[in-house]
């Protein structure tokens, strides 16, 4: 986190088994909690970012595509990354 980025006090609960990994995870990193936590949502934030880039690119490539084959693959890839599965 950016020296210049105001913090927001936030409270949450999160279950005894991922507090104890943050709290292994800061030990071993020697730092706090709470800055594991911040560098965990970050993270988590930015891949879900990358993920909505990489939705739209392959959308995009659909709606260009002339190729059936290529069209039913990117459809299963898309399907795949809004219902999940294989």
């Amino acid at each position: 986190m950016a020296q210049s980025d105001k913090s927001a006090r936030q409270s949450i609960s999160i279950p005894a088994r991922i507090a104890k990994k943050v709290r292994v995870l800061a030990k071993n990193q020697k730092t706090s909690a709470n800055r594991v936590l911040v560098a965990l949502i970050e993270a988590g934030l930015e891949s879900k970012e990358a993920e909505r880039v990489r939705f739209f690119e392959l959308a995009d490539r659909l709606a260009q595509s002339k190729d059936p084959g290529e069209r039913e693959q990117l459809k299963k890839d898309l399907a795949r990354m809004t219902f999940g599965g294989e």
